[in-house]
This record gives C-alpha cells, sequence and structure tokens, in this order.
C-alpha cells in the first residue's frame, strides 16, 4: 500500500470513529456518578482479589488478568472523570455567559434609570407639575395625567427595584462560579490522583508480567496440559450433545406418529372418497423443518427463558477470579490460547452450581476430574474440574443447585454451547 493510501486510509478509519463516537448518547451527571460509584466498587472487589491471589507466591495467570482488569477499570475512571470535568466546565461557561449578560442588562437598566432622574430633576418643581396638570384640556384629560405622573414614578420604581434583583442575580452568578471553580479544583486532583495511582499499578502489572516471563517454559507446559484437556472436553461435549440431539429426534418422531394415530382415529368412518379428499392430502402444506431437534414446547420454552436471562444467569461459583477469558488470548513470552469457555480460578473445594434449570445431560470423566453437563432446551452448560458430581443423568436441577465441588486443581472449566456446539462467551450471558 502506497504511503497516499495509507493517510486515505487513515483518515476514513478517524472519521468513522469520530462519527460512531458522536452518535452516542453522553451520560448525565447523575449516570456519570453512579457509574463512578460502580466503578470505584469494582475496583474494590479486584483488589481483595488481588489480596487473596498474593498469598500464593507465584504468579498466575489469574492474577495478571486480575492486574489487567484493575487497570482497565482504573481508565474507565479517568475517563468518567474527564467526563464530570467537561460537565463543570461546561456549567462554567455557561456561568460566565450568564454574568456577561446580566452585567449588559445592569448597566442598560442604570443607564435608563439615570436619564429618568436627570428628567426627574430638571423638572422637580411642584408648579411644573401642577402646570402639566392644570394645561389639560379637559378633566378626563387631567385625569389621564395624573394616571401618567403615577405610572412614571411607579416606573422608576421598578427600575430601581429591577437594577437591586439583577445586581443580586449577578452576585450569586459570580459565587456559583466561585463554587464550580473549587468543584472543579477539587476534580482535578481526584483526576492526578488516579493517574499516579494508574502508573503504580502499571509497575505492578509489569512485574508481575516479567515473573511470569520468567517462567515461560512452565507455562507453555500448563498451555499445552489445558490444551489437551480441552481437547478430550471439546469431543466429549460435541459426542454428547450429538447423542442427545438424536434422542431428541427420536422423541419427536414418536409424538409426530402418535398425532397421525389419533388423527385417523378422530376421522368418521363412512368417510367417502372423493376427488376433493383424494388431493387433500397432496396441497396440504409441507411441515416447516425444525431449526433444532429439541422441538417440544417444554424445551423451546426452556430455550427462550434462557436467551431471555441472557446477561442475568447467576456465577456457577459464589468467589472467583476469571484467569482465562473465552476466545483467544495472548500471554507473556507471545503465548497463544484460544480458551473454548472461561477458566474461573477458585480454591479447592468450592461449590459448583447450576447456571439455570435444565436436565442432566451427561456424568462423565476428563482424566482424573467429572465433568457434568446440563440440557436447557436446545443450550448446554458444561462443568469441568469437579473432584465429584452431585447430581446424575436424567435429574432435572434448578438454578443455584449443587453439581459439585472443584477439585485440587483449583480451576473450574465453564463451557455454554447449544445444540449446533456452537460456543458462546459465558460472560456475556453470566450476570455483571
Amino acid at each position: 500500500m502506497t504511503m497516499k493510501k495509507s493517510i486515505l486510509v487513515f483518515f476514513a478509519g478517524a472519521a468513522l470513529a469520530l462519527n460512531a463516537l458522536g452518535q452516542q448518547t453522553p451520560l448525565t451527571r447523575s449516570e456519570l456518578e453512579k457509574q463512578r460509584a460502580d466503578i470505584q466498587k469494582e475496583i474494590e472487589q479486584v483488589k481483595n482479589s488481588l489480596d487473596e491471589t498474593k498469598k500464593n507466591k507465584k504468579e498466575t495467570l489469574g492474577q495478571l488478568a486480575l492486574l489487567q482488569r484493575r487497570l482497565r477499570l482504573r481508565e474507565s475512571a479517568i475517563q468518567n472523570i474527564n467526563a464530570q470535568i467537561n460537565f463543570i466546565q461546561s456549567d462554567i461557561n455557561q456561568s460566565w455567559e450568564d454574568i456577561f449578560k446580566l452585567r449588559r442588562e445592569l448597566e442598560t437598566l442604570r443607564k435608563q434609570y439615570g436619564e429618568s432622574v436627570v428628567y426627574s430633576y430638571e423638572n422637580r418643581s411642584n408648579y411644573d407639575f401642577l402646570n402639566f396638570i392644570f394645561a389639560a384640556t379637559s378633566f378626563n384629560d387631567a385625569i389621564k395625567r395624573v394616571a401618567y405622573l403615577k405610572s412614571y414614578r411607579t416606573y422608576r420604581e421598578e427600575r430601581a427595584e429591577n437594577i437591586q434583583k439583577t445586581q443580586q442575580l449577578l452576585q450569586a452568578k459570580i459565587d456559583g462560579l466561585k463554587t464550580k471553580r473549587q468543584e472543579k479544583d477539587d476534580v482535578l486532583q481526584k483526576q492526578n490522583k488516579e493517574k499516579e495511582v494508574l502508573q503504580i499499578e502499571k509497575k505492578e502489572k509489569d512485574a508481575a508480567v516479567a515473573k511470569l516471563q520468567s517462567r515461560e517454559k512452565e507455562l507453555k507446559k500448563d498451555m499445552y496440559a489445558k490444551q489437551r484437556q480441552d481437547l478430550k472436553l471439546s469431543n466429549a461435549i460435541a459426542a454428547v450433545i450429538r447423542r442427545a440431539s438424536d434422542e431428541a429426534i427420536r422423541e419427536s418422531k414418536k409424538r409426530n406418529a402418535a398425532a397421525n394415530i389419533n388423527t385417523e382415529k378422530s376421522e368418521p368412518a363412512n368417510k367417502t372418497t372423493s376427488p376433493d379428499n383424494t388431493n387433500a392430502a397432496a396441497v396440504a402444506p409441507a411441515k416447516p423443518k425444525t431449526l433444532s431437534a429439541f422441538d417440544s414446547r417444554a424445551d423451546i420454552a426452556l430455550s427462550d427463558n434462557f436467551e431471555k436471562n441472557r446477561g442475568h444467569l447467576p456465577w456457577p461459583v459464589d468467589a472467583g477470579n476469571v484467569a482465562m477469558h473465552f476466545g483467544l488470548q495472548i500471554y507473556p513470552g507471545n503465548i497463544k490460547y484460544n480458551n473454548q469457555g472461561i477458566t474461573i480460578e477458585v480454591n479447592p473445594g468450592t461449590v459448583v452450581k447450576s447456571v439455570f434449570d435444565g436436565d442432566v445431560q451427561s456424568v462423565f470423566n476428563v482424566g482424573d476430574v467429572v465433568v457434568v453437563m446440563i440440557r436447557h432446551g436446545k443450550y448446554f452448560t458444561t462443568y469441568c474440574n469437579l473432584e465429584s458430581a452431585s447430581v446424575s443423568k436424567g435429574q432435572q436441577v434448578k438454578t443455584g443447585q449443587l453439581l459439585g465441588r472443584v477439585s485440587s486443581i483449583g480451576q473450574l472449566e465453564f463451557v455454554l454451547s447449544d445444540d449446533k456446539d456452537h460456543k458462546f462467551d459465558p460472560e456475556k450471558w453470566l450476570r455483571r
């Protein structure tokens, strides 16, 4: 690609990025405050988790994941503060506009009031006022002239009152501006503190990366072992889903056959054949092909409920850290790994629970660990690295029901897939 084309591509990408940013709805101040509180709460949770992981003298991928997550949260906190600063600066700018406007208005009021005072002074004698009234051509005209003089006096009083109110409003705006400036200074101090902490946390993350790089051979060995286990697990999951689909298809055929028999029995025995009857079957619309083998009413309802709870499913463990996220992961030493689910670091013996209602599709072993698969309509959740299972095949389970406990490995492999063996990112389905 030539330099000219590169520049064009860059500016085109920048324009698209700016357009996308422009389309985002900005948060209100109250929403920013809530967001900041949520971020700080999550940072505190990560800090507590890190304190637990530091008890282990060896750096782990789970600890690195926590450090990276804390950095992302800290950067989000700084972005949140920047948005708050923009709000405050906008208020300050508006206050300045209001102050300039009020000063111009006050200047106009003072000028008008001064003119009216000068006029009154120049025409201050009672004789002039009386002369003005008695110069009326009629009694009604005299009444109007008296009313005019009263209204003129009232006008002057109102002008004086408006000047006083405008001065008070101007002073309030100036005081408010001082408050906004102080608020901005306070927020800027918070921003500087967050940036200082961010630098400290970056150094801590870099130190953890350096220590992990020194254990590159060990990491590669661990990854190779996990890869072998994941391959066995993936093959086992595919086999279980295949058997479950075959069984569901057989059950569906039985239901359809039973429905056809019941339909034939319900037809009149003395029914005569006619051309219309002969062609009825031929013109009947074909039954649409099912998109899933799990097409019973119960399975469809369960699948729909599972989908509706996307983003709200409970975690399979009460406490733990995601050591490896879903999909391609890159670690120190350019170690790459494509994770088929999420790997959650927990204490050995941690209770593992079902994330939704369903049926235990299978309980099997992969090497020395136990695996439990739960079917939720056309969806499957898999819980691997258990030391034992508390459920058995065919058993119905409820959300939050105990399935088993994590083995001495101290990691739970959690996989989410469907009847086509498509893998999904569990973190997008679990409660945030």
